[in-house]
């Protein structure tokens, strides 16, 4: 085909798929949730007189949590349009610039909160609202990209976005817990209509998506992306990967090295080397060492790869923790928030031990970050799975309570989770997952791999019980499949989360095991909650990586093992992959 043919075949394609958008938009707008034809006659003869604009903003807003919000503020900016795509806009905007506002208000607390761990608090809380805007920011600028890449991944990717931007709001409020002043009350107030906006959005976005998936989109425009549509900056890399057979084996950008034998000592000095706006792989090789060192990869400093000697010979090492004065948010050892990062043949840990409870190791933020041979190591919090599409294949990860926690798409394939010894009163819990909203795509799903016993927890495995799972947020979700549970496991495989409101969540969780092996996965004995579901091989599909994140071009670009589906046959409580 000609250059001017292909081109001509891109602008059809193009219109087609923005005429089918709006028509889908159309739909959801004037078409969910109908009223029956009783209700809907008397709708109209009641609200005969009520514009155009007020009617689309009824129908837009049916699907959100909070409606009267949805409808009040809508209106106010709406002016007279009536074009769906605009009321989105305008949706967003409203969202963004309330809390841009509130942020500046939170300048007004510091006058009444004096106590310092509430001061860091509330410092975190405008860090976390600026990132909320950010996702919000880039949720908006998404929507002009509906003409030009497949609708419904930029629809996952709205839902992905708008998902964090409401998990960093939720985080905010989760540090005045256990304070005892009114800044949490205050910084409450302040969010409430912000995170009740970003619910809205969210609940929109979701029914537009769910409405095209509905539609069978796919089939009525065909499979066919137009150039661009995955992520382009990692095309040269792919290429690099044919020719190199592994990221590996990738000439490393800088190298880091403690005896000097690098280009440089420590971890962030070799940071400061990733350009601006960085769109190609920056290859950062970490020579065996324990690194005593807080690392933060920013936002922006994107396609970060780090690779190391080994999970137990290049490790990053910090003590930071709740006991000692800091928010669970800011003890990570290191926290990884720009987008596509890669590591391999990483340590991470923190070793402040089960006395001084929470103590992050490894925090992640990043969109679409990979961890491939890694191992993460603490005790209460140790991996925080904060927001966004993150994979894990051939880790490990040890500790004691929650020591899986947070509101991102996580999925962990052929993974080790490994109990660790805790104080003589705790109980273990393998996840705590954090999932807020029933309309957030988050949820943390192990497929394959194990869960067992470290030699220091094996002899009091059933003095200090261990589960499975307790739901941190009324919607939690995580599913464990084709996974070998050791006898540690308690018979009720979860526990409920206990509040200042008595235990939450048994009811509006979502927990699934599904073809588990081992001593620990009898079901028979499980909670009776209405939160515990019993998946077919038809339903646990949707927990596969490519269903979950709605495609794993992202990961199998970088050349690392990924299985996209549901395998069906495993050996040594591992999968075998057939490439």
């Amino acid at each position: 085909m000609s250059e001017r043919n292909d081109s001509k075949g891109k602008r059809i394609i193009i219109g087609v798929s923005t005429l089918f958008l709006m028509a889908i938009i159309g739909i959801v707008i004037f078409g969910i949730n109908l009223i029956d034809d009783g209700e809907k006659e008397n709708f109209n003869n009641k609200k005969n007189h009520v514009s155009s604009t007020v009617k689309v903003v009824h129908n837009l807003c049916h699907p959100t949590n909070y409606k009267k919000e949805c409808e009040e503020s809508l209106i106010v900016g709406a002016g007279n349009s009536t074009d769906p795509k605009e009321l989105i806009k305008i949706a967003f905007n409203i969202t963004i610039t309330n809390i841009g506002n509130k942020l500046k208000e939170t300048s007004l607390l510091h006058d009444v909160e004096k106590e310092p761990r509430a001061k860091m608090t509330l410092d975190t809380c405008k860090q976390l609202m600026n990132l909320s805007i950010r996702e919000l920011t880039r949720s908006l600028n998404g929507i002009s990209e509906f003409e030009l890449i497949n609708v419904e991944k930029i629809l996952m990717n709205l839902k992905v976005w708008l998902s964090g931007a409401i998990t960093y709001q939720d985080t905010c409020l989760d540090g005045f817990e256990n304070t005892t002043s009114e800044a949490g009350k205050k910084m409450k107030d302040l969010l409430m209509i912000g995170m009740e906006m970003s619910s809205n959005v969210l609940a929109i976005v979701t029914e537009l998506a769910d409405t095209i998936t509905n539609s069978n989109v796919t089939n009525l425009l065909g499979h066919r992306h137009l150039q661009g549509s995955e992520s382009p900056s990692w095309n040269d890399h792919h290429r690099l990967l044919n020719e190199n057979a592994s990221l590996v084996n990738h000439k490393p950008n800088v190298t880091v090295a403690k005896d000097g034998n690098g280009d440089f000592k420590n971890i962030n000095e070799a940071l400061k080397q990733v350009p601006e706006k960085n769109k190609r792989p920056f290859v950062i090789y970490i020579k065996e060492g324990i690194y005593q060192e807080y690392v933060q990869v920013t936002k922006d400093m994107t396609h970060v790869v780090f690779i190391g000697d080994g999970g137990k010979k290049t490790r990053i090492t910090g003590n930071k923790n709740f006991i000692d004065g800091i928010n669970t948010y800011k003890t990570s050892t290191i926290a990884i928030q720009g987008d596509y990062f890669v590591a391999i043949n990483m340590g991470f840990e923190n070793f402040a031990g089960p006395q001084k409870h929470q103590a992050v190791a490894l925090r992640v933020q990043a969109d679409k970050s990979i961890f491939y041979n890694c191992s993460m190591d603490g005790y209460q919090d140790t991996l925080y799975v904060h927001t966004m599409r993150q994979f894990y294949r051939d880790c490990t990860i040890s500790g004691t309570i929650d020591f899986v926690f947070g509101n991102a798409l996580a999925v962990f394939q052929n993974c080790t989770f490994v109990v660790r010894k805790p104080l003589k009163n705790q109980q273990c819990i393998v996840t705590a997952q954090g999932r807020k909203e029933k309309q957030q795509p988050s949820g943390i799903v192990i497929q394959g791999g194990s869960i067992v016993s470290d030699p220091e927890f094996y002899s009091i495995r059933f003095e200090n019980k261990a589960y499975l799972a307790r739901p941190w947020k009324n919607y939690s979700r995580t599913i464990i499949m084709d996974t070998y549970i050791d006898d540690l496991i308690h018979a009720d495989g979860y526990l409920p989360w206990q509040g200042l409101e008595g235990p939450s969540g048994m009811d509006t969780c979502f927990y699934a095991e599904y073809h588990n092996t081992g001593p620990g996965s009898n079901k028979s004995k499980r909670v009776h909650w209405s939160g515990i579901w019993n998946l077919n091989s038809k339903a646990i599909h949707w927990f596969s990586p490519s269903k979950f994140f709605h495609g794993t071009d992202w990961i199998h670009v970088t050349g690392i093992p990924c299985f996209p589906g549901i395998p069906t046959h495993y050996r040594h409580k591992k999968m075998i992959l057939k490439w």
